[in-house]
């Protein structure tokens, strides 16, 4: 069975994004260690699994439709009732429930997927219980408002904290097991 790990940049204020979708160095911290940790720890997962609108973002740096992102190698699964393309080999559209997707994909697979964003997508996830673990990169800035790491859900959680790393930067990376009661 996999193991479905939200591994996501945030705000100390819990935005993933501002409210115009910016999700870059004007807000999160581009360089450091945590970003050298951070592309290892992109190579332990087998599958990257994003809503259509983290999708999206990459298109204004040349990112086509049905392209894979930045993270080239690893299987993209792109959640999106708006996005037209066909799927391939390495990007996969999934236009139906991501709920039962995601449920059959942790029973058939093995391995780690990747949740990368959206919040939405998040948000829909954790209400099902389908989220194994968080890995949040916690940046030391807070915007007042934004996209939430869970959308519009607010979960209610207990978290067993497995991992926490300080960086001299102020990013901290504290890594949580979900215990679902």
């Amino acid at each position: 069975m996999a193991k479905l790990i939200y591994h996501v940049a945030t705000t100390l204020d819990n935005f993933i994004a501002d409210l115009n979708v910016v999700a870059d160095d004007s807000i999160f911290l581009s360089e450091g260690e945590h970003v050298t940790d951070f592309i290892s720890d992109i190579q332990q997962y087998d599958a990257v699994l994003m809503g259509g609108k983290t999708y999206e973002y990459g298109f204004q740096f040349g990112l086509k439709p049905g392209e894979p992102s930045a993270y080239k190698g690893l299987k993209h699964y792109i959640f999106s009732n708006t996005i037209q393309f066909e799927s391939n080999n390495e990007v996969e559209l999934i236009k139906s429930n991501a709920v039962d997707y995601i449920h059959n994909l942790k029973i058939t697979e093995s391995g780690k997927l990747w949740l990368c964003g959206g919040g939405q997508l998040g948000g829909t996830l954790i209400k099902h219980k389908l989220i194994d673990q968080l890995v949040l990169k916690v940046n030391p800035v807070m915007i007042g408002e934004g996209i939430p790491l869970f959308g519009s859900v607010k979960p209610r959680l207990t978290l067993e904290l497995v991992d926490m790393k300080q960086y001299t930067n102020g990013v901290v990376k504290p890594t949580y097991n979900i215990i679902f009661s």
